[in-house]
């Protein structure tokens, strides 16, 4: 029996820092480890050991196939390079894989291998589980995040400052209502990305699961149970709407990270000097400089993250039965919006928990603004009515938790 060799991890969860030079200015190391090469092929082994398995417990195939196939696959190595070159010929990793795999697996249990099932339903059940993996360091950056902006909008509820409209003095707020829109737009992105279905897919061939002998829902419940992602009910391999809601939720949470920079990019300024970053950057040839850097990566991902989503979206277009290369375009944006929504989550959640805060110098812009911004109406009427908002924010937040 031949074995293939490895370099894959073998815990999806683990960090990974990505070797690529431009690349690793991007992301979350655990959320890149959960979406990397060596995962995303980790997880096609998982959905085949799964599905073996799945159909063990219907009596599709022999007893004892499922353990033997899952033994096997957690000890084969493949080099994720080497696979994508052996793609190129079949337009699918799983193609070469599977013939992996068969070579991998005891004789006896050989034919149990990737019964009745596509390579679509593979790899995109694989990515739903590389999504599913990504999906626990990502809310726990978000929560970070919201706990961090929830803070600072306790804490400065009453801290008057200027607000400004269309890029001018308009009239006095609170840092604390300002904080209290940051968490609302995190606490927002974080409950409609826990509302996205991750599910399993099974469709056969051409839909039908004619392969499993009127079984064939039964085995993609199963499937769903085995891998833990949820049971849609029917085969989606043409039906994308699972795969544009991720897009958007992930695109969400990059934007509503963004919001945050960009504001604290303008109130950092040296003419503003109201917020600075705690962990400032530096220049090449400007000692002097705080480059707000976390400011800037951020507000990077939030332009590139709707492209992709879009990019997802205009792939929806699925002919027939199986997709002429709709499906393929998929692939490299959900992994790239997923890397930057992770990058974007734990990014954000660091700049607001080390975020300077210069009440004085708030103070002092205000009041170089004039009193005709107060268009008649007192600071302390200004400052009275920002904070009961922030408090309506916050104080609303557990009755949205869990909420998409």
């Amino acid at each position: 029996m031949s074995r293939v060799r490895t370099r894959l991890s073998s815990s999806p969860s683990e960090g990974v820092t990505l070797s690529g030079l431009l690349e690793s200015l991007d992301g979350d190391s655990l959320v890149d480890g959960a979406v990397a090469d060596a995962a995303l092929v980790r997880a096609m082994l998982d959905v085949e050991a799964g599905l073996v398995r799945a159909l063990e417990r219907l009596g599709i195939v022999a007893s004892g196939a499922g353990g033997a196939v899952t033994s096997a696959l957690a000890d084969l190595d493949v080099d994720p390079a080497d696979l994508g070159r052996r793609a190129v010929t079949s337009g699918s990793p799983v193609v070469p894989l599977v013939a992996d795999l068969r070579d991998a697996v005891p004789d006896d249990v050989r034919a149990a291998v990737h019964v009745g099932a596509t390579s679509q339903d593979v790899l995109d059940t694989a990515l739903m589980l590389c999504a599913r993996r990504a999906m626990d360091p990502l809310q726990e950056s978000l929560s970070r995040a919201c706990e961090a902006a929830s803070r600072l909008a306790a804490q400065h509820r009453s801290t008057p400052m200027l607000a400004r409209t269309l890029g001018q003095p308009a009239q006095p707020t609170t840092f604390g209502l300002k904080a209290a829109g940051w968490f609302g737009g995190l606490e927002a992105a974080r409950n409609r990305l826990a509302g996205v279905e991750l599910a399993a897919q099974l469709g056969g061939a051409a839909g039908t699961l004619a392969a499993y002998g009127g079984r064939g829902l039964d085995a993609l419940a199963v499937l769903a149970d085995e891998t833990g992602l949820a049971d849609p009910g029917a085969p989606w391999h043409t039906e994308r709407s699972r795969v544009h809601v991720l897009a958007a939720a992930l695109a969400g949470v990059t934007v509503a990270a963004a919001k945050v920079a960009t504001d604290v990019l303008l109130m950092a300024q040296a003419e503003v000097a109201e917020i600075g970053e705690g962990s400032p950057g530096g220049s090449s040839s400007m000692p002097h400089k705080r480059n707000p850097v976390e400011s800037v990566l951020l507000v990077s991902a939030a332009r590139r993250a709707p492209g992709l989503a879009s990019a997802v979206l205009a792939a929806g277009v699925h002919e027939h039965e199986r997709a002429t290369g709709s499906w393929h375009a998929e692939w490299v944006p959900v992994r790239d919006l997923l890397r930057l929504a992770g990058g974007a989550a734990a990014r954000v959640a660091h700049l607001l928990a080390g975020l300077e805060v210069d009440a004085a110098a708030m103070r002092r812009n205000l009041d170089a603004a004039g009193a005709d911004v107060l268009v008649g109406v007192s600071l302390e009427s200004h400052v009275v009515a920002a904070a009961a908002i922030a408090d309506r924010v916050l104080t609303a937040a557990p009755a949205r938790q869990g909420q998409p």
